[in-house]
């Protein structure tokens, strides 16, 4: 789910696409306002084009909202005002656009009336946008470049435990071995006193013998 930077941002690219119809269309004095959170309510960019007749009014609207929608599947909430071209608002929720009649806007004065709002042209929140988007690549380069380092550590972190592993278990194995020695060993030493009993009493038994005959 995307953050609030991130819708914000997402808002400053589809304000931009749509100041970027206004220019193509030969729309007069476009501003761009960055409205007070305090009382901007749901909108966060108020965009305001002048045209100077109603055909060009709709055409600007048309196209901007025939661009939107295929590039970035974005479609207003609602559209106002395009029949009589006078002022054409389409309304995107997180921004608003106000395509005027040069004397409509005159006369409606909007800039005026969000005295709160930050003014900007075009090439202006062009330039805050893409400075913008250049932090967060570097912000996102920095990221990667430090899980590709952690990476490394982390794996001669499990080398490491799996070699004191293997250490502690190697004492134990090898205490077998001797253990098993050592048991042979008295079994060994402990038959030799037998079998010399065992040929001691042959050699009486001989001797007996070899009386007996003589």
């Amino acid at each position: 789910m995307a953050t609030v930077q991130e819708q914000r941002q997402q808002t400053r690219i589809l304000v931009q696409a749509a100041a970027a119809v206004c220019e193509d269309k030969k729309g007069q004095d476009t501003r761009i306002l960055e409205l007070d959170p305090i009382d901007a309510g749901l909108s966060d960019f108020f965009l305001v084009t002048s045209a100077t007749n109603d055909r060009q009014a709709v055409a600007i609207a048309d196209e901007i909202e025939h661009r939107l929608k295929k590039e970035f599947d974005a479609r207003p909430n609602s559209v106002e005002g395009r029949r009589q071209g006078e002022w054409i608002l389409l309304d995107y929720v997180d921004f608003v656009v106000h395509v005027f009649l040069t004397e409509r806007r005159a006369f409606y004065d909007i800039e005026r009336l969000r005295k709160s709002a930050r003014p900007l042209t075009p090439a202006e929140f062009d330039a805050e946008l893409t400075a913008e988007l250049a932090a967060k690549t570097l912000a996102a380069r920095g990221k990667a470049k430090a899980a590709a380092k952690a990476k490394p550590a982390a794996k001669a972190a499990v080398k490491a435990v799996k070699k004191t592993a293997a250490r502690k278990a190697a004492p134990v194995k090898k205490t077998k071995a001797p253990a098993a020695k050592e048991a042979s060993a008295r079994k060994a030493a402990a038959k030799k006193p037998a079998a010399k009993k065992a040929v001691a009493k042959k050699s009486v038994a001989k001797k007996k013998t070899a009386k007996k005959k003589s």
